[in-house]
């Protein structure tokens, strides 16, 4: 049977979403609130993924057809059950349920609902902890499954990590998501102990530590992270700034071996675009504000929006322009290759700068070898090629969405800044959206288009293009015999070489 093993996987994802609405509707039943969207998560998810595990084998190996397919689907049926607790709230429709699903396990941080203080605390908690679930999922993906099918250059990414390119992919996996979730879990508990020192409340520090660490973003409080402390909003940075870094890498540091973090190319520019941007944004900062709440603001934003988590200090629509620009700037970048966060991604920006650097001294020197590297490590052209066409369909993707957006009435400042925010995964916007990401003022058809820039930037756009060529929709023929060496190729012209 073919697809066991995604069939394993994706079982054991439902199995995995049912026993946590189960204990969110025990939750909600404690506090006297509805139980019924969460039961209807469990009446979904739980026989779905009996069915599919017991079809399915841990051992076995998937093709790349079939991974790529496992991807795709399981990254569209999670964020929609996730979204039926939504879908029966009041005032809540069901393109608003799948968009706030899709936001969730995307790690976005958008949101169409507009009065948080009516939701139930417990489906408060279900948002938070839907970005949580999602921020292990991508890094576990981008570090176990995305490497071995060399998605848009990642087989260079990772390719120092424990494990090669030939190891198979069903034990990478497993390992993969346990050295993962043991630091991710870790340092979720970190977190909230950090925000209880900072006096939230324990609701309130479960739900930021779960947007922090996820690079997602989304709070509990309407007034987000403007209404909180500077003392909160520093220990968000320090959290938000570790869901950007790469995990492989802090799980090696943190293993002993500080090399292979603080050694890192692409951590080292991570830490330097960071201290830039926030030294950009306080300077623009300080004719409205005096030095000390320009440096936290400068700082806060700088972190927010390059790790793609979206919370925001203060109302950064009434900013100045030039701040305003630099806000937008960040939103292109993204975190660490191996992180929660979304977007482009550093590592990627290094490959293009360094890769232009040498067509522009090839023009001087056209017969010069020049190798690109990131670090130590030589790029190949392959990986090179792979990610300027990321890049290329990323930024074409962004220019679409803005246009459809435009189209469906949309000015322009606002579909530019929420087709990058959804793209990015970063959730904040300017013009009518707001700092606070309320894409409730967008037409339904136009959330429809938000909520897929969310799912192909976060399935880095690549994996989701897959299915527009026609060659991933053919059967694979069976049992035939695969051609020969010389099956196919053109036979060569001239003499027969003689024999001794």
């Amino acid at each position: 049977m073919r697809g066991r093993f995604f069939a394993y996987v994706l079982g054991t994802a439902l199995l995995a979403l049912a026993a946590a609405a189960t204990l969110f509707a025990g939750y909600a039943l404690l506090l006297g609130e509805p139980t019924r969207g969460f039961a209807l998560v469990v009446l979904a998810a739980l026989p779905s993924g009996i069915v599919l595990r017991g079809l399915g084998s841990p051992n076995a190996e998937p093709s790349r057809r079939e991974a790529l397919a496992g991807v795709l689907v399981t990254w569209l049926l999670m964020p929609a059950l996730s979204g039926v607790p939504y879908a029966l709230t009041d005032g809540v429709s069901l393109v608003d349920a799948f968009f706030e699903g899709m936001s969730g396990f995307t790690t976005t941080g958008a949101t169409t609902i507009t009065d948080l203080l009516a939701l139930p605390t417990s489906l408060m908690l279900w948002r938070a902890f839907t970005q949580w679930v999602g921020g292990i999922g991508i890094v576990v993906l981008f570090v176990a499954v995305f490497p071995q099918l060399a998605i848009a250059g990642r087989q260079l990414f990772f390719a120092e990590q424990p494990g090669t390119s030939e190891e198979r992919l069903a034990p990478r996996l497993r390992s993969t998501a346990a050295v993962v979730v043991s630091l991710y879990a870790g340092l979720t508990a970190l977190a909230v102990v950090a925000f209880l020192l900072a006096r939230m409340s324990p609701v309130d520090a479960l739900a930021h530590a779960f947007a922090s660490l996820s690079a997602g973003g989304f709070s509990p409080a309407p007034a987000g992270m403007t209404a909180q402390a500077p003392t909160v909003q520093w220990v968000a940075v320090a959290f938000m700034f570790l869901g950007g870094a790469s995990f492989p890498h802090l799980y090696r540091a943190l293993s002993g071996d500080a090399r292979a973090l603080f050694g890192n190319a692409e951590f080292r520019a991570y830490v330097a675009i960071l201290l830039v941007g926030g030294l950009l944004l306080t300077l623009a900062l300080l004719p409205s504000f005096g030095l000390w709440d320009a440096l936290r603001h400068g700082v806060f934003q700088a972190v927010s929006l390059t790790t793609t988590t979206g919370f925001v200090s203060d109302d950064v629509s009434a900013w100045s322009l030039p701040a305003q620009a630099l806000l937008v700037a960040f939103m292109f970048i993204g975190g660490s290759a191996g992180s929660a966060a979304g977007g482009v991604k550093v590592v990627r920006w290094l490959i293009v700068v360094k890769h232009s650097v040498r067509e522009v001294r090839r023009a001087l020197h056209p017969r010069a070898v020049m190798p690109v590297r990131v670090g130590r490590r030589v790029v190949p052209e392959e990986v090179m090629r792979a990610v300027v066409a990321f890049l290329t369909l990323y930024l074409g993707l962004f220019a679409a969405g803005t246009l459809t957006l435009v189209t469906l009435g949309a000015d322009f400042v606002t579909a530019f800044t929420a087709a990058i925010a959804c793209l990015g995964n970063t959730g904040v916007a300017l013009g009518s959206v707001g700092p606070l990401g309320d894409f409730d003022a967008f037409h339904p058809v136009s959330r429809l288009v938000l909520a897929f820039l969310m799912y192909a930037g976060r399935l880095e756009v690549v994996t989701v293009f897959v299915v527009f060529d026609a060659s991933f929709w053919r059967r694979p023929r069976l049992g035939g015999r695969r051609p020969g060496p010389g099956v196919g190729r053109p036979r060569r012209r001239g003499r027969p070489t003689e024999r001794s």
